[in-house]
């Protein structure tokens, strides 16, 4: 049986990933790698690094170009996680979207109290409050190191004298016509007379331009107060949304301690509630060492059997999961060795599990296409960044603040509008994520660094549901079996989410391993592509390298280098 998802389709993203020996402004020979979604988001992280900056200037420099250049997932008016690893010290960022304070529990039911899904999906009804502004401004003043303006000026570069339509932007452009159209203000920048640019048309964003070298200026305040502001809350007004000035002034981005844990003898850290993403990796790796892994030969499907186990209780677990401050599940609870001591004697060797028995938060005490983009950055010190920013559905919510030119997200989707029914990627969802003035939505990003003495890896990925999968096989594929990162990426993945019931596995997944999975009960569908993964990785001689996923398409160059 073969499944695509039509209706949320996994758009092919080119990737760039490119590695470097740069020398900063001091003369000092370092070395630094970026992976990104596009090579001039890419050039605008390395333009921070010639500089004399550090990752975390190289990932913000980043992060602002693809606001500019990959529209339908960088962003101003969306939000996303970032983890830091400086000077040793691990940290998390969450910049993720929260809800309007006007939100409601029902806003997106229908009178019988069935699912209107267009209302959590197009139109500003479905924006949260945007987390990127305050965000990337946060992590730059807290891990920085060049000045404000000069992480921010490749962005305005680019907005300013434009850069040459891609064939992915133009196809993804095309591809949302319908939402696109369907506001005045949004097609009247990205469908000029009716239709996408075609590849190699100049597009000049000089209204986009303004906010940015204002935001170069003051900060997230240029966004989140005055003109900007009442442009923004205007625009959600004349199109039924709930946005107000204060939500926009109010919003803080919140300093969290990382999810951490021990894996094949590398630390990991990654990301905390209200990102599901950290304690589904946590649980994976965790069930995976204990049940011998990488005891058990690579081709073997005994391996891709332990995986969704793992993942048919890891993905249970996440119906508990939802805001920090409302979730009573904690990641110390679920991911405590004794806990996951018990979880892993319970998975079967050779028989499938059924996911009705798989119990959200069993063995307790008491007891996407969703349009993302991920970039991973290492400099010459072995610090790193790895961030996921999203707008949720490509091109977010569809609409386009014309004073500001840039789109709203669609986030709001991403809370469980109808608790305990699946949303659009089959996710079931519970209580603890449903909607609520000031929440913020449960999320699977997986920002994720792993070290190993000097030995570093910076990894995550798109994809929804997929991203905490597609980032645990490429993170096994280097830590137990030691790929170089260019075999670790392109490898076939599979997929489990404890419901539905099934096992999703890319077209390259041996048929052999396929047959011994329903062999053992597993039912196995095929799915195109399985996550997008960007990755980095600073060795311990110094050395780097950067992957890009193949899935993209995309290219990938490496010049290592080495600090002396």
């Amino acid at each position: 049986m073969r499944r695509r998802l039509a209706a949320l389709p996994l758009l092919a993203v080119p990737i760039l990933a490119l590695a470097a020996a740069l020398t900063g402004a001091d003369g000092v020979r370092t070395a630094g790698a970026v992976a990104a979604a596009d090579p001039l988001a890419v050039e605008a992280g390395f333009s921070a690094l010639r500089a004399g900056g550090n990752a975390a200037d190289a990932a913000v420099a980043v992060a602002l170009a693809l606001a500019v250049v990959h529209p339908e997932a960088g962003n101003l008016g969306g939000g996303g996680f970032a983890v830091i690893r400086q000077g040793g010290e691990v940290r998390a960022l969450d910049f993720r979207e929260t809800a309007p304070a006007g939100a409601t529990r029902d806003m997106f039911l229908a009178p019988d109290r069935s699912p209107v899904p267009e209302r959590s999906l197009v139109g500003p009804l479905a924006a949260g409050v945007p987390g990127s502004p305050a965000g990337l401004y946060e992590l730059h003043r807290a891990c920085g190191r060049l000045p404000w303006r000069d992480v921010v000026a490749p962005a305005i570069d680019l907005a300013r004298r434009g850069f040459p339509v891609g064939e992915h932007l133009s196809r993804s452009i095309e591809d949302k016509a319908d939402l696109l159209s369907r506001f005045r203000e949004t097609s009247r920048i990205w469908l000029p007379r009716g239709h996408a640019p075609r590849p190699g048309t100049v597009m000049r964003l000089p209204i986009l331009a303004g906010t940015l070298e204002a935001y170069a200026r003051r900060g997230p305040r240029a966004i989140l107060e005055g003109p900007a502001a009442e442009a923004i809350v205007r625009a959600s007004r004349r199109h039924g949304g709930i946005l107000t000035a204060r939500d926009l002034a109010a919003y803080e981005p919140v300093w969290r301690e990382p999810i951490r844990f021990e894996a094949f003898g590398w630390e990991i850290a990654s990301m905390p509630l209200p990102s599901s993403g950290g304690i589904l990796l946590g649980e994976t790796l965790g069930l995976v060492e204990r049940l011998g892994y990488d005891e058990i030969p690579r081709d073997d499907a005994a391996r891709g059997h332990l995986l969704v186990e793992a993942w048919r209780r890891a993905f249970a677990d996440r119906f508990l999961l939802g805001d920090p401050a409302t979730t009573r599940a904690s990641a110390a609870a679920l991911l405590a060795p004794a806990r996951l001591d018990a979880l892993a004697a319970g998975v079967p060797r050779e028989r499938a599990s059924l996911s009705r028995d798989a119990e959200p938060g069993s063995l307790l005490p008491g007891a996407e296409r969703r349009e993302t983009t991920h970039l991973s950055v290492v400099d010459g010190d072995g610090d790193a960044v790895a961030m996921t920013v999203t707008l949720n559905g490509n091109f977010g919510c569809g609409l386009l603040v014309p004073e500001v030119g840039f789109l709203l997200n669609n986030e709001m989707d991403d809370f469980a509008t109808a608790p305990g029914r699946p949303n659009l990627w089959g996710l079931v969802q519970g209580e603890a994520n449903a909607v609520a003035p000031g929440k913020r939505m449960l999320s699977s990003m997986a920002p994720t660094i792993a070290w190993r003495g000097r030995d570093v890896l910076v990894l995550g990925s798109p994809g929804g549901s997929h991203i905490p999968t597609a980032t645990a096989q490429v993170l096994l594929n280097v830590v137990v079996d030691g790929d170089r990162l260019s075999g670790a990426v392109e490898r076939p993945r599979i997929h489990h989410q404890w419901l539905p019931d099934e096992v999703a596995a890319e077209p390259a997944w041996p048929d052999e391993a396929r047959r011994a999975l329903e062999a053992l009960g597993h039912r196995v569908v095929e799915e195109d592509r399985i996550g997008e993964v960007h990755a980095v990785r600073r060795r311990a001689d110094g050395t780097i390298e950067a992957a890009a996923d193949p899935r993209g398409p995309g290219a990938s160059g490496v010049e290592p280098g080495r600090r002396p």
